[in-house]
């Protein structure tokens, strides 16, 4: 099977992502031959019980141990029960749970075995895509920037355009279409922006037994904070030059900075601090771009999405807008990087994580016979 899959074609790739909102694990489908794009496929959505969040979120932080463990069972479990679901694929992409990441230190930890994987579905998976980007002294992260490059060509941008993910933490992409491929000198710059979703969702859960600010209620309701919200813009991270990567916990502060807030004042001022911190990082981009496409939660969020278009100086949509589903993007990501991986193609570069050169992550698993 390695050998059918390592060839050069159209293949029907699987790709899964449970991120660091710990909502549960999304699945797409993407026929591509892992430069182009060639076709879009089904897609679905596994949620995790509160009982299964509750095991995830206790092994935030661990690099092993009990605690690892049980989160890596759920993993696989929910997986499986998502991935089974679909018709033939030739491979899938596994990117894991995320419980820790510091690539200036331990490196990152994806928990989820990926032959425990194979064995369940029958098919090569593709996984631990980004241990050998840290080992090259990369940042591990962002690593959707080389699929994006691939959907600006596919929806036929013809100037730069930026993709902002909004999960728990949030990612920028800025890409130049009009270069030849995404290892092209000068075809992309990503970084990880600052807290995102994940932030805010433990804050609702803390205090209002809330999930999410859905519609962006609680926020609607609130005042901004300002003293808070420049406190926070002092953060060194936001002053570092990209590439630049973020754990889900890494600004503990937030918490203490809206701490004698109101819910709904609370909720206002940490959704302004996500859009803050974004508009921080367009400042890095080589040139403005000539749109900025949301994906991920937070392109749900209407006070969010307004705090963005009055801060940059571009227009700011959702991916919808251009054909693309952003419930999906970064499931669809790893399906696509899967192809590379298993067709030895890089999937990072200096300018995405910061990598000393073009590397391929990812370990291929096959059925046993």
């Amino acid at each position: 099977m390695l050998k059918a899959i390592s060839g050069t074609g159209v293949l029907r790739a699987l790709g899964a992502m449970s991120g660091t909102s710990l909502d549960g694990v999304d699945a797409a489908i993407v026929e591509t031959d892992g430069v182009s794009i060639a076709r879009f496929g089904e897609s679905g959505y596994r949620a995790y019980s509160r009982a299964e969040q509750q095991v995830l979120e206790a092994a935030l932080g661990h690099w092993s141990g009990a605690e690892a463990d049980a989160a890596a069972q759920v993993v696989e479990v929910a997986h499986a029960e998502a991935l089974s679901g679909f018709e033939t694929a030739d491979l899938v992409g596994f990117h894991g749970q995320t419980l820790a990441h510091e690539p200036r230190g331990r490196g990152t930890c994806q928990v989820g075995d990926g032959q425990t994987l194979t064995e369940a579905l029958g098919v090569p998976v593709v996984w631990d895509f980004r241990t050998a980007d840290v080992g090259l002294g990369g940042e591990g992260a962002p690593l959707a920037p080389f699929f994006h490059f691939a959907c600006a060509k596919w929806f036929g941008a013809t100037e730069p355009v930026a993709f902002l993910n909004l999960g728990g933490v949030g990612n920028l992409t800025w890409v130049d279409p009009s270069k030849a491929s995404a290892e092209t000198n000068g075809a992309l710059l990503a970084f990880d922006t600052g807290p995102a979703n994940a932030p805010i969702n433990d804050l609702l859960r803390a205090r209002c037994g809330l999930g999410f600010d859905e519609g962006g209620q609680v926020a609607a309701k609130g005042t901004v904070a300002t003293g808070a919200l420049e406190l926070f813009l002092q953060e060194a991270y936001f002053t570092r030059m990209p590439p630049k990567s973020l754990d889900r916990n890494d600004f503990p502060e937030m918490m203490d900075l809206v701490h004698e807030l109101s819910d709904a004042d609370a909720a206002a001022t940490m959704t302004a601090m996500c859009a803050a911190s974004v508009a921080q990082g367009m400042a890095h981009c080589p040139s403005p771009p000539s749109r900025v496409l949301v994906t991920g939660g937070g392109r749900h969020n209407p006070v969010l999405m307004e705090m963005l278009r009055v801060s940059l100086d571009c227009p700011v949509v959702a991916v919808e807008e251009v054909g693309l589903d952003g419930d999906m993007l970064e499931a669809q990501a790893f399906a696509y990087l899967a192809v590379r991986v298993a067709r030895g193609l890089p999937t990072s570069c200096p300018a995405t994580t910061g990598v000393m050169a073009l590397v391929g992550g990812g370990t291929v698993s096959e059925p046993s016979a």
